[in-house]
């Protein structure tokens, strides 16, 4: 049962705590301009997208279009260049280049009750809620992923998705916070109870909190109890440049840990950025496919290796840019980006090909010292492992074939350290851009560290990050002592 706390003190005191930081940019249009429909779009603009960017971009669009009849003339091409670089900005121009059509039905005004929203293209629960709350002032609960997480780490709900957080606090949270329960919250998990080293030193509730899941951040001159060892984080985030467009940069100097193994960054080292190639405290090692825009793996790194190895020593698969390798005193750490089996399985046998040499790879390398295999494996070994194994069974990321491999390679005695500590279903690090896969939770679990059976006890702890967007993928940890 989730923990009984007075959420009157809680909600009152982080009110306090946060008197003096940036309210969320909605609440702040909603301040400025009292209208509906700057509201609407502004929280369309928002999703996924750091607030400094929404208000720029709200700040363009609004200057040609004020209203929705203005909105209209202007193309879906017109729409894309105002508000670039939005997250999903060519779907969110599409979506407003089909507003005024979808609001006719409404004499095109922005209606005011959510199932009357949720109608509108773009328009799910949550930007319903909060056009309701923020524009109508009626009673509404916006349930962002601040307030999921947090409301789970205090355990005044006990729920796995946005939807079921909303459903959870129209039944127990008093209707006095409905409307300003959102901004409280999303400036305080702006500020103080960040997704990834909550600030839980300063935090007013740390006395009190359940703390449930959190991993506080690192301070100077001591260190926190759950932040012994290494820290490591592996992260697919299809394309290095289109996450540093949504505060990759920021998010990197807030995971605090000593290695971060990317996949999938689709990135030219001369494409680069110099901020991406020089992040304070790390140092920056990539491995390209020569194939533009495809594929590629990566590290930052806070510690010095012994030596760094490129690809397999394969030109089959090194040409994708695949896989790169740090090594340590007493381990190497392979940062792998596995290929994918492909629609009607048409590569399976190339990544079959991949799957072996791979293994051979690791076990060569275990012979000399301990092995950390980390990255998007494209396979969800198990059923537990994904929403739906029945309907997947033929289909690339669990075929039998590519399931029977990740068998071998468990028999050859490597450990998924994720299920050392959590045999709970649906914990998944991969979740389709389609049908809102992520917010109902429909997704898969294909993201790994794994180690050699020599290395287990040095392993203290792993998990998914999944309150980290940015991606289709979210980062997924694991804490080593070497």
């Amino acid at each position: 049962m989730p923990k009984q706390i007075d959420i009157d003190y809680y909600l009152k005191t982080v009110t306090e705590a946060i008197k003096d930081k940036q309210v969320p940019v909605v609440d702040l249009i909603a301040v400025q301009t009292k209208d509906p429909f700057k509201v609407l779009v502004a929280t369309i603009l928002s999703a996924r997208t750091k607030d400094d960017v929404t208000a720029k971009a709200s700040a363009r669009l609004f200057k040609k279009a004020a209203d929705i009849h203005s909105l209209a003339k202007l193309s879906e091409e017109e729409l894309t260049q105002l508000i670039y670089p939005v997250g999903f900005y060519k779907t969110k121009a599409k979506h407003l280049a089909k507003l005024y059509a979808a609001m006719a039905q409404f004499n095109h005004q922005v209606p005011e009750t959510i199932e009357e929203l949720i109608k509108l293209p773009g328009v799910g629960r949550k930007t319903a809620n909060l056009v309701v709350s923020v524009a109508y002032q009626k009673p509404a609960i916006c349930v962002d992923t601040h307030v999921h997480r947090i409301m789970n780490i205090w355990q005044y709900i006990n729920t796995d998705t946005p939807l079921k957080t909303e459903m959870a606090l129209r039944a127990t949270l008093p209707d006095t916070y409905w409307i300003t329960v959102n901004s409280i919250l999303v400036a305080f998990g702006q500020s103080i109870c960040k997704p990834v080293g909550p600030h839980c030193d300063i935090c007013p509730l740390a006395h009190t909190c359940a703390q449930k899941g959190v991993r506080p951040r690192k301070i100077v001159g001591k260190m926190m109890a759950q932040t012994d060892g290494l820290r490591f984080i592996s992260w697919n985030v299809n394309g290095i440049r289109a996450v540093e467009k949504k505060g990759f940069i920021e998010m990197l100097q807030e995971f605090d840990a000593d290695v971060i193994g990317l996949q999938e960054t689709k990135a030219q080292p001369d494409q680069l950025s110099d901020a991406l190639k020089n992040i304070p405290g790390y140092t920056s090692y990539w491995h390209s496919a020569e194939r533009k825009g495809y594929s590629g793996v990566a590290f930052y790194s806070r510690l010095r290796p012994v030596a760094v190895h490129y690809g397999l020593g394969d030109e089959e698969f090194d040409c994708e840019g695949r896989v790169i390798t740090l090594e340590f005193d007493s381990y190497y750490l392979i940062n792998i980006y596995f290929p994918n089996a492909g629609d009607k399985l048409k590569r399976l046998d190339y990544k079959l090909r991949f799957d072996a040499k791979l293994l051979l790879f690791a076990q060569d390398l275990e012979k000399k010292k301990n092995v950390i295999l980390c990255g998007d494996f494209n396979v969800a070994h198990k059923e537990i492992d994904l929403k739906n194994p029945k309907t997947n069974v033929k289909n690339a990321g669990f075929s039998p074939e590519e399931r029977a491999w990740m068998d071998s390679f468990v028999e050859a005695g490597f450990i998924d350290t994720f299920r050392i500590y959590n045999q709970e279903p649906e914990q998944y690090s991969w979740w389709s851009y389609r049908f809102s896969a992520r917010s109902k939770n429909v997704g898969w679990r294909i993201d790994y560290f794994c180690v050699n059976k020599d290395a287990k006890d040095n392993v203290v702890g792993a998990a998914i990050m999944q309150e980290i967007i940015g991606s289709d993928h979210c980062p997924v940890e694991l804490n080593y002592t070497p």
